[in-house]
């Protein structure tokens, strides 16, 4: 249960009151952590010292179900000059490390990031009359970060949640969420690391399928052009009801066409509900990696697999570098990269992710043929991986929500993959690579040709986090069937885009 207070200011005697002995109890009276982002938001709201809070009644360290200690809230007079409106700032406090005693994060060190490295915000318009801020976006903000704490995955900036349903409830159009860097809001270095702030924007779904289809920042490049749709600081407005391509029809559509053409898709992988089977080995062979399963126990990726998945996840945002899959073996450095200090919840890490088989007695094996389930969304996605990712060069991976494996497909311009042309079906562990050609995804492109509408792909709507989640009805059975060829079969579970 959560309640609406005042609050948001350090406590009388805090730091800068000019109160030694106050000063000393600051500590157990303002936690440093809660301090540094306090310090932030009094530096936009200096007239605002106290602001309306939402707050967790029973904290999530001492048992209770929202993740966010405080959503903080605050009346943003906009900027006239800059076409800007006035509308409200959410602001969340729990993503990071408030406390530093590890009753909810491990503390890593101060140069790295705090928590999970960010807190969450979003602009909302103020509509005429209006006097208190709404609350719903702060349990939008508590649904978000509950997916956050529950799947280890972070946020970045760039990425997209698909909810299906209306972020307030209402009949809405605004029904997605794009994430980018808060405009106002800077970087925050406290004791136990450093603090970003990103920015939820509620976007329409059209606008939604293309940032899938090309990427996120590039719409929301559009988004910051159109005042009605977001403007510069991209404020949400749940009234809208036109996309920015009906708004501008030829010109937003032709940026977009122009950037999925040149570009492809930055979205280098999604976790959801998949599984494969290696169809050159018996079923009751259990010995190998032809199954997801060891007897009644799922396969888990080893430590290495799951560090090479989130590495290559984060490599597909980078639009400008080299394909590359690390080299399986490679030593960790520094957490996810070199320049990135460690985390204790980096993107795809999991508690689970300990290997049931040690990584070091896992063979990579070459496979004849093999047979892929996706459930609806994460295979209508299919032609977005191989027209968007491997006809530029790149990679794209689905890796399972449940039983931790992992299906990356790979182009022949991506160094580092155990798949080769020579051997284009690979397994490590359940650790499932395939290679494709360019000639072998256009004839796949063909036969997939159903999947390129989307709006024809009905779906029941569940809300879901990062990037989608959703109960969805099967697929039909996907037509392709080469000899050799990944065989694709509908399977009907929840998906969550990364």
């Amino acid at each position: 249960m959560e309640g609406v207070r005042p609050g948001g200011g350090p406590p009388a005697g805090g730091p800068g009151s000019g109160s030694g002995s106050a000063s000393g109890s600051f500590p157990s009276l303002f936690p440093p952590g809660l301090h540094g982002i306090y310090g932030e938001c009094r530096r936009l709201y200096p007239d605002q010292p106290n602001p309306l809070q939402v707050t967790a009644i029973l904290k999530y360290w001492l048992g209770g179900p929202d993740p966010l200690d405080y959503v903080s809230m605050y009346r943003n007079l906009g900027n006239p000059a800059l076409n800007v409106p006035e509308h409200w700032h959410y602001v969340s406090f729990g993503l990071s490390d408030l406390y530093g005693d590890n009753r909810v994060h491990e503390f890593t060190g101060t140069d790295g990031p705090s928590g999970f490295g960010f807190e969450l915000t979003f602009r909302l318009k103020r509509e005429t009359g209006e006097s208190a801020p709404p609350t719903w976006p702060a349990e939008l903000m508590q649904g978000l970060a509950r997916y956050v704490f529950q799947s280890e995955n972070t946020f970045c900036s760039g990425d997209h949640v698909s909810w299906h349903s209306p972020l307030d409830n209402s009949e809405s159009r605004i029904q997605h969420m794009l994430l980018t860097e808060d405009p106002q809001m800077q970087p925050v270095q406290t004791p136990f690391g450093v603090v970003t702030f990103l920015q939820i924007v509620g976007v329409c779904t059209e606008e939604l399928h293309a940032a899938q289809q090309w990427n996120g920042q590039g719409i929301l490049e559009l988004l910051r052009t159109v005042p009605v749709a977001g403007g510069p600081w991209l404020i949400t407005d749940m009234r809208r009801g036109e996309t920015i391509f009906e708004i501008d029809p030829h010109l937003q559509q032709e940026r977009v066409d122009k950037g999925i053409e040149t570009d492809g898709s930055n979205l280098s992988g999604v976790s959801a509900k998949c599984a494969w089977d290696d169809l050159s080995r018996p079923p009751e062979d259990d010995e190998d990696s032809r199954s997801i399963c060891i007897g009644t126990q799922p396969r888990r990726l080893s430590g290495k697999d799951t560090e090479q998945i989130r590495e290559t996840l984060r490599r597909g945002l980078e639009i400008n570098s080299k394909p590359v899959l690390p080299p399986i073996n490679a030593q960790r450095q520094n957490g996810l990269n070199h320049d990135r200090a460690p985390s204790r919840k980096d993107s795809l890490e999991s508690e689970s992710s300990a290997a049931i088989i040690p990584h070091e007695l896992i063979r990579t094996r070459q496979l004849e043929s093999v047979h892929l389930k996706f459930n609806q969304e994460s295979g209508a996605l299919i032609p977005l991986c191989l027209r968007g990712r491997l006809l530029h060069g790149r990679h794209f991976t689905y890796k399972s929500i449940t039983g931790d494996t992992a299906i990356t497909f790979v182009s022949t311009g991506v160094e580092g993959a155990f798949a080769t042309e020579e051997h284009p079906y690979a397994a490590h562990g359940p650790w499932l690579q395939i290679l494709l050609t360019e000639e072998f995804v256009e004839r796949m492109l063909e036969d997939l040709e159903d999947l390129n509408s989307p709006e024809e792909v009905r779906l029941r709507h569940s809300p879901v986090s990062h990037v989608v989640s959703q109960r969805a009805q099967p697929i039909q059975q996907l037509p392709f069937h080469p000899p050799l060829a990944p065989r694709l079969q509908p399977c009907p579970v929840d998906s969550r885009l990364c």
